[in-house]
């Protein structure tokens, strides 16, 4: 009766695990369960779909109440190539940044990034990270003043220029000159990576003195109900507003709770919640912008300490995020007043991010890449794999290797394991017959089970120590694969063409030969199923438990986990397989050093084989 119990039991946890799974990584690993959604697009394709606000503008103010943000929206959306070609711009032209700054407003609103292509065809065009209002997915920066009683420059303001191109060698200003006399430029320098620096100056020759804040702002369209699951903000990924505020990198505030729609993870667990429409801070802003999962743009004030951020909602799908002086500064007439601004623009990698980190003192730059809680782990981590990539070529060696690595850091604490272990096998015999003397009652057989292993100074759980330990070695390891760009399409051998990616044959289909896709929780590829397999075959060489229940579930484990585990990109599959074979090897040798380890073994294989030629017999 207990053993069909068991069964029914261990079915059951089976069937919740397998179709429970699908619904959990929908809604905590949606990178993973939607891998295959194109996340990036590379243009902007035409529709007649009519935006959401149409007819207002994309409007916001500061402190005082000057509007800062005016960035009408279109009668309906129109194709890239057709708003480009409606305004003057000057070109921007870097070894990794191509695009242009629209001069009508002076919005830096056209940016794709050179080396990095939206998928791995052979034509796929570059990823594009701005574009202009009007568009699908518009997304753009400008730099400005607020001010009252004085006239300045806006989104309706056409600028002059020096220059038709922006390059490295070549620095561009934009110009404009109200009726009063005051006088503005914006100065713009960009280096050969992603790091746009404006230098504003303004200067009074009229008769009177002006009180102006110098801002700078990022606006970004998103539909909060079109947004790809792949882009979603989750408890692992951040992706959202973020920003360093008071030296320490913040993740709280994403679109739907700035929105109003939702509080935040941490607001909703310390009971508090985001402001809907705003959410303002002026203590030492280093830096605030808008974040994908392999993207950013940012605004970095020159001066922390003299600066306030902020983020709003403009309505359901318009988000910007603002830096601007805390006080009006006050120009007499004849003096010029100066503000550096700096913006990153393009992809997270975080030797990029570093460099100017350091070069420029900016604050914890390096935590756009949403690190986590083992920030103090997975940056080693991520520089180890990163530089075995960088000896061997190829990121599937530099996990195996790294897998060795590991694995040899560990081999001290396996060594105490596989003695406990061997421990505990050799006690099975006495533990039988402590369960065939109790066997009415469990109670009592539990507690002569224990005095058992307090005589013979046995501990039952040394076994799990490599367990726990890997666990953060592999939440660091799916942190880096999934957040770390340098990563990204990495290709390893044979069918394995982006190792960040679930392994994409199956043999639910033919491994392709058969012309359908599988849902997500059927799709296991070959290394999923490889690492099932290594660890049922690790899981044989450990002892057995003496619970019929744990014994059966530590059976069915390893294909629940090859389930579990399929929707995951293949660089982790592939690192558990490898520990997995490196696992089994180890307690090979080991075993052979233990005598009485192998002598419990084969007490094992002989009564094995007894049973089995019984159960023939009867048969």
């Amino acid at each position: 009766m207990d053993d069909k119990r068991n069964i029914i039991m261990a079915v059951l946890l089976t069937g919740i695990i397998l179709f429970g799974w699908p619904l959990m990584m929908e809604r905590f690993f949606p990178d993973m369960a939607n891998k295959n959604e194109a996340v990036e697009q590379a243009d902007v394709p035409a529709t007649d779909q009519v935006p959401a606000g149409t007819g207002s503008s994309t409007t916001g103010s500061t402190a005082d109440g000057t509007d800062i943000a005016a960035a009408p929206a279109s009668a309906k959306i129109r194709p890239l190539a057709t708003v480009l070609r409606e305004n003057p711009r000057v070109l921007i032209d870097t070894p990794r940044l191509k695009g242009s700054i629209n001069l009508n407003g002076g919005r830096i609103d056209d940016l794709t990034l050179s080396d990095h292509t939206v998928d791995m065809s052979k034509n796929s065009k570059p990823v594009r990270l701005f574009a202009p209002s009007g568009t699908e997915d518009a997304y753009f920066s400008r730099f400005g003043w607020a001010g009252q009683g004085v006239a300045v420059p806006d989104d309706n303001t056409v600028w002059s220029t020096d220059g038709s191109k922006l390059t490295p060698e070549t620095p561009v200003t934009l110009s404009w000159s109200n009726e009063t006399g005051q006088s503005y430029t914006i100065k713009l320098s960009i280096d050969s990576d992603y790091l746009i620096t404006s230098e504003q100056s303004v200067t009074n020759r009229g008769e009177n003195p002006v009180a102006l804040r110098p801002y700078g702002l990022i606006n970004r369209k998103r539909d909060l109900n079109n947004i790809p699951p792949s882009e979603a903000s989750t408890w692992t990924i951040h992706s959202g507003p973020v920003g360093v505020y008071d030296g320490a990198a913040n993740y709280d505030v994403d679109y739907k709770n700035l929105a109003g729609q939702e509080p935040g993870f941490f607001a909703s667990l310390f009971g508090t919640s985001a402001v809907a429409g705003t959410n303002s801070y002026d203590n030492d802003v280093s830096w605030l912008g808008f974040t994908d999962k392999y993207w950013l743009s940012a605004l970095v004030p020159d001066d922390i300490s003299s600066v306030e951020g902020r983020f709003r909602s403009g309505g359901s799908d318009i988000f910007q995020a603002e830096i601007a002086k805390k006080n009006p500064q006050i120009i007499g007439p004849g003096q010029q007043l100066k503000t550096t601004t700096r913006l990153f623009a393009g992809a997270k990698e975080n030797a990029v991010l570093v460099k100017y980190q350091d070069e420029f003192g900016i604050i914890n730059l390096d935590r756009a890449i949403d690190w986590g809680w083992f920030y103090w782990f997975e940056k080693p981590l991520f520089y180890l794999l990163n530089w075995l990539f960088k000896l061997v070529g190829n990121f599937g060696v530099a996990i195996i290797l790294m897998t060795f690595i590991v694995r040899g850091i560990m081999f001290p604490i396996a060594q105490k394991q596989f003695a406990g272990m061997a421990q505990m096998r050799a006690l099975q015999p006495k533990m039988k017959k402590i369960q065939e003397k109790y066997k009415d009652d469990k109670q009592q057989q539990q507690q002569a089970i224990m005095q058992l292993y307090k005589d013979e100074k046995a501990n039952p759980l040394s076994g799990c120590l490599p367990i726990f330990l890997q666990i953060p070695i592999f939440f660091a390891l799916y942190k880096v694969l999934m957040l770390s760009i340098e990563m990204r399409h990495q290709p390893f051998i044979l069918w394995i063409k982006d190792l960040s990616a679930p392994d994409p044959l199956t043999p639910v289909n033919l491994f392709g030969l058969l012309p359908f896709d599988p849902p997500t929780f059927l799709a296991v590829g070959i290394l999923p199923i490889l690492m099932g397999i290594t660890m049922h075959l690790q899981f044989k060489l450990n002892p057995a438990p003496m619970d019929p229940m744990q014994k059966q579930i530590f059976s069915i484990m390893p294909w629940i986990l090859v389930f579990i585990m399929a929707p995951f990109a293949a660089g982790l599959q592939l690192y558990w397989t490898v520990s997995n074979t490196l696992t089994i090897l180890q307690q090979k040798w080991l075993y052979s050093r233990h005598p009485q380890m192998k002598e419990a073994m084969a007490k094992e294989a002989e009564e094995k084989a007894r049973k089995a030629a019984a159960d023939k017999a009867e048969a």
